[in-house]
């Protein structure tokens, strides 16, 4: 089980996965400089907690249930 139960369902991280992706490349396509890095940086973040089936902000806002969103 590891160290955290998902809180986010399989449509979900699917969903971020691909949104976060679009995102990060989105950023380094078409910002320059800082700007670009920290939008990439949140796109991939934002996908990891996709490939990870845990969002730290839905758990504290009370989002899903044990998977199921």
């Amino acid at each position: 089980m590891g160290f955290y139960r998902k809180n986010i369902g399989s449509l979900h991280q699917a969903v971020r996965v691909v949104v976060g992706i679009a995102v990060a490349v989105g950023a380094l396509v078409y910002l320059a400089g800082t700007a670009a890095w920290l939008v990439a940086l949140g796109g991939a973040g934002f996908a990891l907690t996709g490939l990870v089936g845990y969002c730290p902000m839905c758990a504290m806002a009370g989002i899903g249930k044990g998977g199921v969103s």
